[in-house]
């Protein structure tokens, strides 16, 4: 059953991270990597920085793709652009900054790409982290983005500080009480682990008239079989296996 995808009016491919695979994530050179094969929906991440400032980082402390100690939370905008973000990866993308979210949202609208923004706090900034995410992608043009996030109260955050901007609720697996929590988020999609989806969940959430992602698909088969159960998107790491077109071009077949 593939159920009504008439709520998601957006991309139904998306670039994990910026690149996926293919280049150090949530950088630019990951959003230049999407744009070279095609893509024109991105998801990554954002998290709030010492000033009120946004960046592009998944993790909250430095170690893994920015090399250094601390938390990135304790660092200001104009510290983290200066640091390495993807040595780590390759020693092609040696000199590669971190990415500001100002940046990083600029070259999208210039190249229409669609964002997924995924709100990333760090521990204990939830609603400040939900908010100023909020505040800067209401700046953006409509349509052009969707606010997610894991936390609850990031999310109602960014919903007080930007009502007109979608949101969908990230989980791991669908929890029993999916719908009352969609509902009190004023949200539009959940966005779920696809290893856990069932296709009666996702009967259920599609049928309830919510959109439908999973994360994070680089199986062709796989993204085949979430399709046909009724799941609106999918992100993937694995651009050269699952193009931006890789649902259209399937329907062609």
């Amino acid at each position: 059953m593939a159920g009504d995808r008439s709520v998601w009016n957006y991309p139904n491919v998306l670039a994990h991270r910026g690149g996926g695979i293919l280049a150090p994530e949530n950088t630019m050179a990951a959003l230049r990597c999407a744009v070279a094969l095609g893509f024109h929906a991105v998801e990554f991440d954002v998290m709030a920085v010492r000033g009120d400032s946004l960046v592009l980082m998944h993790d909250h402390v430095l170690g893994r793709t920015v090399a250094g100690e601390g938390r990135v939370s304790d660092f200001t905008l104009h510290e983290l652009v200066a640091m390495d973000a993807g040595a780590w990866y390759s020693p092609a993308f040696r000199g590669e900054l971190v990415a500001g979210f100002a940046d990083a949202a600029a070259f999208c609208l210039a190249h229409d790409v669609w964002m997924n923004a995924e709100i990333k706090p760090a521990p204990g900034t939830d609603i400040r982290t939900g908010y100023l995410v909020g505040q800067a992608c209401a700046r953006l043009p409509a349509a052009s983005v969707l606010l997610s996030s894991f936390s609850i109260e990031a999310l109602l955050a960014a919903q007080d500080a930007a009502p007109e901007v979608p949101r969908a609720w990230l989980v791991d697996a669908v929890p029993d009480d999916w719908a009352s929590t969609l509902r009190r988020l004023g949200a539009s999609a959940l966005h779920v682990n696809a290893r856990w989806l069932t296709a009666t969940q996702a009967v259920a959430i599609k049928d309830a008239g919510y959109g439908l992602f999973c994360y994070t698909v680089n199986e062709p088969d796989q993204a085949r079989a979430l399709r046909a159960i009724g799941v609106d998107a999918i992100c993937t790491d694995r651009l050269d296996l699952i193009g931006a077109h890789f649902f259209d071009d399937a329907s062609r077949a």
